[in-house]
């Protein structure tokens, strides 16, 4: 089982719910993590809290959707640390809106963070995982990148295209590059996501789908990232499929 104790990880979209919980956890583990997000002030609270219970944080103004944002954010933490030993691909949105409402722009934003985003992040860093022979990438799909649901359109249409690029670069880098490739597909988790609904009737109708569901935590993700980091190396958690006891949908 691979110790974590000095390595470096990269987590996008770690100013709150998966993200920070997962830095959290990683930091626990004696990993030096890079907290990337647009909200600086949030990252720097996180990085307090890691450093006062002993951990090591760098905080990193990114924007996943600029190529030269993510660059410049990789190249901050691998000049500090000289490496990266594991990218945590999560930052994502989750505008839910019917077709024929045709909020175009928001299907052009979620298409820009949520694939796009995935994509500028992979490409700054696997030149450094390539070099080193050795890395994870972890990307975060959804149980929207396994089935499709109405009024889900779009962002469904992302996750599937996250789902389809992480096994894909799995079978491109795994045996070439020695590094592994895990495809995470949560079901209802309790974070911002919901807060990105613009349309009311939406919002309403997946606040009452989860009424009375106990939802996946952040730190639920963040123990699974953590076990699959720490798999022996001959070990690639390719796709996990996690969910709430009770969900049913």
């Amino acid at each position: 089982m691979p110790n974590l104790n000095g390595k470096t990880a990269l987590i996008t979209g770690a100013s709150s719910g998966i993200g920070a919980a997962t830095a959290r956890k990683l930091a626990q583990a004696g990993v030096t993590v890079g907290i990337a997000a647009r909200r600086t002030d949030r990252l720097e609270t996180l990085k307090t809290e890691i450093e006062a219970t002993g951990g090591k944080a760098i905080v990193l103004e990114m924007d996943v959707c600029d190529v030269a944002s993510a660059k410049a954010g990789v190249a901050k933490i691998v000049d500090a640390t000289g490496t990266i030993d594991i990218l945590f691909n999560n930052a994502g949105l989750m505008p839910l809106s019917d077709i024929d409402q045709f909020k175009t722009d928001e299907w052009r934003r979620m298409v820009d963070v949520n694939i796009n985003g995935v994509l500028n992040t992979t490409a700054a860093v696997l030149p450094h995982m390539i070099a080193a022979k050795s890395g994870h990438i972890f990307n975060t799909s959804s149980i929207a990148g396994r089935k499709v649901f109405a009024g889900l359109t779009v962002y469904c249409a992302t996750k599937h295209a996250i789902t389809a690029f992480s096994d894909g670069l799995r079978m491109e880098v795994g045996k070439k590059h020695n590094i592994r490739v895990t495809c995470i597909q949560p079901g209802a988790v309790a974070t911002e996501l919901l807060d990105h609904i613009s349309d009311p009737k939406l919002r309403d109708q997946m606040l009452e789908v989860n009424k009375g569901l106990t939802r996946l935590e952040g730190d639920d993700i963040g123990d699974l990232v953590l076990y699959a980091a720490q798999a022996p190396n001959h070990v690639d958690l390719a796709e996990i499929f996690i969910m709430p006891t009770e969900q049913s949908w």
